[in-house]
């Protein structure tokens, strides 16, 4: 029965490109010109870039998992507890916010070991002053925006600690609580007078919150917020230092932070373009492939433009994040120029355009497709992360991805056809005048034969003549590579290797720190540094929400079993660390019953409680109770309430973390009723946490199985398959593991360029591993050093010109844009070592295929994988030649499988068992 060999896929797809190629030939001038309008048509779509920028622009909108538990808690809150309306008489209460609140804080902190002096304070009281002095439109200040604590202005606890009379503090201040007032989140770096006192010896901080109405106050609201950052910024008092931030800043800085990436993107195409020349000049006038280069680096650009405006054009928001993906494109886009150039060159110069054009597509348009489809499917499998950030940037990026396969094979390779067609006719490369070809003048100095003589090529091959580089892997790197004790230092390495990437993989923190949003030069960077210093002790306080209409809470045993619950929440500890301080407990209940206990109150009685309740909440020692419960009067009718805890030793983001998992799990615990639940404005960006490791792990295992399903549907070997899955698994655990050691925690961002990792991984591995296994040598060593001969360069040329892509994000003062350098800083260095020196050694230690064996007859035959290999092979000079200059042998790095199946290793026809 007919049966194909290894082919069955690759071939009629390199059939089609062939038939494009010929077409592009044929017909330049069209593929040049439809891409441009196509380009300048969908690139107008940037006209809609702001608005889509400002859909993106809310940092929990893009940083945290679109159906996060949190998101659903805070619902529940807002049903039952909705917030009263703002004005004289009610009683504001920051600590029963559903959300942050509209609000200017201030961290006066001293430079002396006090600022509870009465110097210090007669400044803050400056400070102060200056605040609510502040004017805006139509002279309003914050008397007139406050948030209202009865019929006066809330105003900042630790102010109202001061001698009547007199501008300092009290000899005795108590804390956290003094007189009934919490003082954790005002007073700061507090020494206590001695280990068994509670009384303040001294403290190095105090915070002050100005907290506005947001009822139909945006707008006067935001001024009065940009005026408070100007006021602040301009505050210089001796003696003490002022850190400031409102709840505008986070999403202000991290607009702010987008636009510093600007100036970085003619840096890079600066880059680029003059990597790309370098890499494709030659000392041939005419053969010199400097203005190729120059279109293939205009190419990509084109590639960015036409797909951003296409999806800004579908109304796709757009994140941060993407900016960092046209860095990124570049890349691909030169890799991709460098393949397509390669294969030129290694076709016949005698042959006419539209031939070599033919030649050329079969080979690297195969080539850049295996690139194309794995980077493709990468991003497309990153479409289904529950952060909007790396949904946005995997969009963008995958689309540009396409456009930029689109346009090399289109735009790009038009130019090459007219390139092809000054070369044809021995044209210089600059000034496009007819030069003569070296055999038909006289000897010239090498100066003038470098500008008056071209068209060189080499006579054996019939192809463009190769650069020395390439000897360098054969003559030397890989003969290097394969002796025994160097082999045996590169197993140690990886070992090495692979047990600091494990190490730091244990070491690996989770979640994206707030400020990392804002520039490095910030003040938001001061206002948390201070809040990490001084007033980290105590946590948020979380609401604990019962949203249970049945629940009978004058019965005896529910209210047992509620308190039993609290009491759980109370005694929470995590590695003997209490996170919870007993004594700040707020509960309606608790109060309740010693009110109906001083009172004789018989509160285990429906009606006693329910005609008692309403009398209770109004009393204006306990009024904002009143807000804790949602109930109805006539039918005593209570369809939820709420208690809060005070969470405290909460530092890092390990203990946020296992606090929301500690808290959740006992929420859902038995001993508490049933629905319970957990919640803080903060949650909803603790809720990273909860998704960020597993769904990073599916993404990466997934992304993992579509790229061995591109492999073996293009470059279809079961061995090759074996080593692709091995060096990406080892590709990713050493990305990793060294980016926790280099401060890059696992979040949105860092996940981005993982999902990357996959595609990138397989560019370095397959061909590699194929090479190898598909090498008419035969020993494992020669197989080794053959593979290195026709990918060394090449995969040295792709990792350069990738990291020339990204390197200029090394100088950025964004968090977001440096991690995506580190990243695939890491992503390519790690490849291209498992490209040159582990698989290499690896491949000759497991002896895959290696050597020849003997047929029944004794002869013997070259046989690859059960294959007759003796067939159609090239001599090792013809093998050579075809790894040429920069670029030259690049079509192998995708292509070596395309070639290698036709030219060296497997008989390209089907045939009859």
């Amino acid at each position: 029965m007919p049966r194909c060999h290894t082919d069955c896929v690759e071939r009629p797809l390199s059939q089609c490109f062939g038939a494009l190629g010929r077409c592009v030939g044929r017909h330049p001038l069209w593929f040049l010109l439809v891409p441009l309008v196509l380009s300048a048509s969908l690139g107008s779509g940037f006209i809609f870039l702001g608005e889509m920028r400002s859909r993106a622009s809310s940092i929990e909108d893009q940083f945290t998992p679109v159906d996060g538990a949190a998101k659903r808690e805070r619902l529940v809150v807002q049903t039952n507890f909705p917030r009263e309306q703002d004005g004289p008489g009610q009683r504001f209460s920051s600590q029963r916010l559903i959300t942050e609140g509209t609000y200017g804080s201030l961290i006066v902190t001293s430079t002396s070991d006090n600022i509870l002096t009465d110097d210090a304070f007669g400044k803050i009281l400056k400070i102060n002053n200056k605040i609510l002095e502040m004017e805006v439109e139509n002279h309003q200040n914050f008397s007139t925006l406050c948030a209202f604590n009865g019929a006066q202005c809330l105003t900042n606890a630790i102010l109202e600690l001061s001698d009547t009379g007199t501008p300092g503090f009290p000899n005795i201040i108590h804390y956290p609580m003094n007189n009934g007032v919490f003082l954790g989140t005002s007073v700061g770096g507090v020494q206590f007078m001695n280990q068994t006192s509670n009384q303040i010896k001294s403290a190095r901080a105090v915070r002050l919150i100005y907290f506005l109405r947001e009822e139909d106050n945006a707008t006067l609201n935001s001024l009065w917020l940009n005026k408070f950052i100007i006021t602040a910024s301009q505050m210089k008092e001796t003696e003490v230092d002022v850190s400031y931030f409102t709840s505008l800043s986070r999403e202000e800085e991290f607009e702010n932070s987008a636009k510093s990436i600007t100036p970085l993107f003619s840096v890079t195409y600066a880059l680029a373009i003059n990597f790309s020349i370098w890499s494709c000049m030659r000392l041939d006038c005419v053969r010199n492939k400097v203005w190729v280069a120059a279109f293939g680096v205009l190419s990509a650009g084109m590639a960015v433009l036409s797909s951003f405006g296409l999806l800004l054009y579908l109304e796709i928001p757009f994140s941060m994040t993407v900016a960092s993906a046209p860095f990124l494109i570049l890349g691909i886009g030169v890799d991709d120029m460098f393949i397509m150039i390669s294969c030129w060159q290694q076709t016949k110069v005698k042959n006419t355009v539209e031939e070599r054009m033919a030649t050329a597509y079969r080979d690297g348009a195969v080539s850049i497709t295996i690139t194309t489809l794995t980077d493709a499917a990468a991003f497309a499998l990153g479409l289904l992360t529950p952060f909007r950030s790396v949904w946005a940037f995997c969009a963008y990026t995958g689309t540009a991805v396409l456009f930029c396969f689109l346009y090399s094979l289109t735009f790009f390779g038009a130019f090459l056809a007219l390139n092809g067609r000054r070369e044809a006719s021995n044209r210089h490369w600059f000034t496009c005048q007819k030069v003569q070809e070296p055999g038909e003048s006289a000897s010239r100095s090498k100066l003038s034969s470098m500008c008056c003589l071209g068209g060189v090529y080499d006579q054996v091959t019939g192809t463009e003549k190769p650069l020395p580089v390439n000897s360098f892997f054969e003559k030397f790197y890989g003969p290097f590579l394969t002796k025994g004790w160097v082999k045996v230092c590169v197993v140690l390495l990886y070992a090495g290797y692979l047990a600091t990437s494990v190490y730091g993989c244990f070491q690996m923190k989770e979640g994206i720190d707030l400020k990392n949003l804002a520039s490095d030069d910030s003040y938001l960077g001061h206002y948390y540094d201070d809040i990490d210093e001084y007033f980290s002790q105590y946590g948020p306080s979380v609401m604990v929400v019962l949203n249970n209409r049945d629940f009978k809470y004058w019965d005896k045993s529910a209210q047992d079993q509620l308190e039993r619950c609290l009491e759980t929440f109370e005694s929470l500890t995590f590695e003997n660390k209490s996170l919870v301080d007993r004594q700040l407990t707020i509960s309606w209940l608790r109060f309740y019953l010693l009110f109906g206990k001083s009172r004789n109150l018989n509160l285990t009685d429906k009606r006693t409680f329910g005609d008692n309740l309403s009398g209770f909440l109004k009393s204006p020692s306990t009024n904002l109770l009143r807000q804790d419960v949602n109930f109805s009067v006539p039918e005593l009718k209570i369809y939820a309430s709420r208690m809060f805890i005070q969470t405290v030793n909460i530092n890092t983001a390990n203990d946020e973390k296992n606090l929301l998992y500690l808290l959740r799990e006992t929420a859902k615990s038995e001993v508490c009723p049933q629905p319970l639940e957990v919640y803080h404005p903060a949650f909803i960006y603790f809720d990273q946490y909860a998704v960020i490791v597993s769904n990073t792990i599916q993404n990466l295992l997934l992304a993992t199985l579509v790229m061995l399903v591109v492999s073996l549907t293009l470059i279809p070997n079961p061995i090759c398959s074996l080593w692709v899955t091995f060096a990406i698994a080892s590709i990713i655990i050493g990305v990793s593991g060294f980016m926790a050691m280099w401060d890059v925690n696992l979040d949105s961002v860092s996940m981005i360029n993982l999902i990357i990792c996959v595609g990138f991984s397989v560019d370095f591995s397959a061909h590699i591993s194929y090479a190898f296994i598909s090498s008419p040598k035969p020993t494992a060593n020669e197989k080794a050093v053959d593979a290195l001969v026709r990918l060394g360069y090449p995969i040295l040329q792709g990792a350069l010109s990738t990291i020339l892509g990204v390197v200029v994000l090394s100088v950025s003062v964004s968090y977001i844009f440096r991690t995506f350098f580190k990243i695939m800083t890491l992503v390519i260095c790690f490849g291209a070592l498992h490209g040159l020196v582990f698989l290499p050694v690896f491949l000759t230690l497991c002896g895959v295929c290696g050597g020849k064996v003997q047929d029944q007859k004794g002869n013997q035959e070259g046989v690859l994988d059960g294959k007759d290999t003796s067939k159609n092979t090239r001599s090792s000079t013809e093998s050579r030649g075809m790894t040429g200059s920069p670029g030259e042998s690049k079509c192998s790095k995708s292509s070596e499988a395309n070639i290698l199946i036709r030219n060296n290793a497997f008989d390209p026809d089907c045939h009859e068992d």
